[in-house]
């Protein structure tokens, strides 16, 4: 994500995505702050946490690094240390909301299939205490960023834009650590979540059979059960969220195995076809940081509701100072 891309396409996806996904980010985090959505606080962490982090992500690596390099070459955020210390940001930002959607998973995973360990770790100060070990590790982690690029030119004494070493791609020590980080992000979360989300859909539906089998035996008869509906809410929220993060990875995924495998990392130009999947998957990672809200709308009716009284207050007020 270093180098930013030329083109209106590109230029268009950047701009609608910075102007949408800002304000409902913003929107979603000041909704779950109220806590009206009848969300538990642990679970509100989480949200409020990822939320924060996506607009973190949209705002480094959208606002200071992609839309400058398209309308604004040659700014203040060309410079060098600035240009490296944005791609460290943008690196640490991008960890953490990766490991927060875990976080988020393993939480649920907890609730639903582990009863006895529920009641110690669904708590609102783990969730505190899991969030800021993800945000402190995130960006310590993201420190060797900072000192592998190297300015293009140099002009007046004041070194321009960044390039990437050539030790990242000679030195064995380098290239151990860019296998290091790939592997955490975002190899290790698509293990992760997919083996949560089977392990608790494989609990969900024992212990809902179980439960169908003594209400049936009970009263004779079919009844609604408040639990398994609640089992269902949650389920639904945390697949749409997890599901969406593995789709808009996937390409990320596949750009970096095609070039570590075929060793293949130089670009003839804009034209090229590893150019455009490079910059699909980059632009799909970053929808990610938007999806999050729109997931929250559509599963949770209480979120909704907020959603919309957030919308129309600031209508009502200004139709009455039209009048």
């Amino acid at each position: 994500m270093h180098a930013p891309p030329r083109g209106p396409v590109y230029a268009l996806y950047y701009t609608a995505l910075a102007v949408c996904a800002i304000p409902v980010n913003l929107m979603a985090i000041v909704i779950l702050c109220k806590g009206r959505c009848g969300l538990s606080r642990c679970i509100t962490k989480y949200l409020v946490s990822m939320a924060a982090t996506d607009l973190l992500v949209i705002i480094t690596a959208v606002l200071l690094n992609r839309i400058p390099g398209i309308y604004f070459p040659g700014s203040f955020l060309s410079i060098t240390p600035v240009c490296s210390l944005t791609i460290a940001l943008i690196y640490s930002t991008r960890d953490s909301s990766v490991w927060l959607t875990v976080a988020f998973t393993f939480d649920r995973f907890v609730a639903i299939c582990c009863q006895k360990l529920k009641t110690k770790y669904c708590t609102e100060k783990t969730a505190v205490v899991v969030i800021g070990t993800i945000s402190v590790l995130g960006c310590l982690k993201s420190v060797p960023w900072y000192f592998i690029h190297e300015p293009m030119f140099v002009i007046s004494d004041v070194p321009w834009f960044c390039s990437v070493k050539e030790i990242r791609y000679t030195s064995a020590l380098w290239r151990a650590f860019d296998w290091f980080d790939r592997i955490l992000t975002p190899f290790a979360p698509f293990f992760l979540i997919l083996q949560f989300n089977a392990l608790t859909v494989r609990y969900i539906l024992v212990a809902s059979k179980a439960r169908r089998r003594l209400r049936v035996h009970g009263n004779g008869e079919k009844q609604g059960d408040p639990e398994i509906d609640n089992r269902r809410k949650s389920i639904v929220l945390l697949f749409t969220i997890s599901g969406s993060f593995i789709l808009l990875w996937m390409t990320y995924v596949v750009q970096f195995c095609y070039e570590r495998f075929t060793n293949s990392y130089q670009i003839a130009g804009y034209n090229d076809p590893k150019y455009i999947l490079q910059e699909s998957a980059n632009m799909l990672q970053l929808l990610n940081s938007c999806t999050n809200t729109f997931i929250y709308a559509v599963t949770q009716s209480s979120f909704r509701k907020q959603l919309k009284n957030a919308v129309i207050y600031p209508l009502n007020i200004i139709c009455k100072i039209m009048k």
